[in-house]
């Protein structure tokens, strides 16, 4: 992580360029550049390198202006000032932000019935425990920067990002043309909308919201767009954000008359996950056993 960090101290880099010229420093021979994850689909330098990058970026010593370039932070500036002979984990953690992101990695494992990867030492865990455990920590890198990437886009691609989500659960799944995103143009606060039927009889209407991090979505939204919906007759809405909810708005959408569910950043993260939308599967493991059978 170090290298990595020292390799943008002079300003905005590419990942690819920055991947070469470590190579070339370290000093690794054409057969360890070489060297492919079981995958085969990056070398196990490069991913090595992308995950450097990932954990400086939750730390917030880097931070990425576009697609495949990051920056060093005035944060980054003020580690490297400080010369230290390595930057690991454990210096990460003196940041809030990396801490929230191990505490969610955890969390999630925990949640699963598994005991998170940092918890316990890996030898008291069964070879299958670390899989999972590794397997978690990996997701929830995952959603964190599908939910960085979304924050990042343009408004009206998250608008079509949740229409597209939706018809990807099976929302209309029947209907030619079932979703469509209204966008800027929006219909009296309405930002999408879903026909369950072909002659739209029955539809869901969306708001989408994008915001950063800590920026919580109030009572006050979910009372315009309530209003919203009384004007298109709708009985049945969806409030989607990248941030949270508080807790009045929550209370606030399950007393009103009219359907409305509230989807915030994490669960997001999760339904894409889950449906394959602005993701794909790298790689399958398959886990094999004994087939009784066979020995019988």
């Amino acid at each position: 992580m170090l290298a990595v960090l020292s390799a943008s101290a002079e300003g905005e880099v590419r990942i690819a360029e920055t991947t070469e010229h470590l190579a070339d420093k370290l000093g690794l021979t054409p057969e360890e550049r070489a060297e492919l994850l079981p995958s085969g689909k990056q070398t196990v330098f490069s991913n090595r390198v992308h995950w450097a990058k990932f954990y400086l970026g939750k730390a917030g010593l880097i931070e990425s202006p576009r697609r495949g370039y990051f920056a060093i932070t005035d944060r980054g500036r003020r580690v490297l000032d400080a010369k230290p002979e390595r930057i690991d984990n454990k210096l990460l953690n003196q940041f809030d932000e990396f801490k929230n992101f191990v505490r969610g990695s955890s969390e999630a494992a925990e949640n699963d019935g598994l005991l998170a990867a940092a918890a316990v030492p890996e030898q008291t865990k069964t070879p299958d425990e670390v899989m999972r455990a590794a397997y978690l920590q990996i997701e929830a890198s995952l959603a964190q920067e599908l939910l960085d990437r979304v924050r990042s886009a343009p408004p009206d691609f998250f608008e079509r990002l949740i229409v597209n989500l939706l018809l990807s659960m099976g929302f209309g799944a029947s209907v030619t043309d079932a979703g469509r995103a209204l966008g800027r143009s929006g219909d009296d606060g309405v930002d999408g909308v879903i026909d369950q039927d072909a002659l739209g009889l029955d539809r869901v209407y969306i708001q989408a919201k994008r915001y950063k991090d800590g920026n919580t979505v109030g009572s006050g939204a979910i009372r315009d767009f309530f209003g919203s919906l009384n004007l298109h007759k709708a009985t049945k809405g969806l409030f989607v954000t990248t941030s949270s909810f508080s807790s009045s708005a929550a209370t606030t959408a399950a007393s009103l008359s009219t359907r409305i569910v509230l989807v915030d950043g994490e669960q997001l993260a999760k339904l894409m996950i889950r449906h394959n939308v602005g993701c794909r599967i790298e790689d399958t493991l398959h886990i094999k056993k004994i087939d009784e059978d066979f020995f019988e």
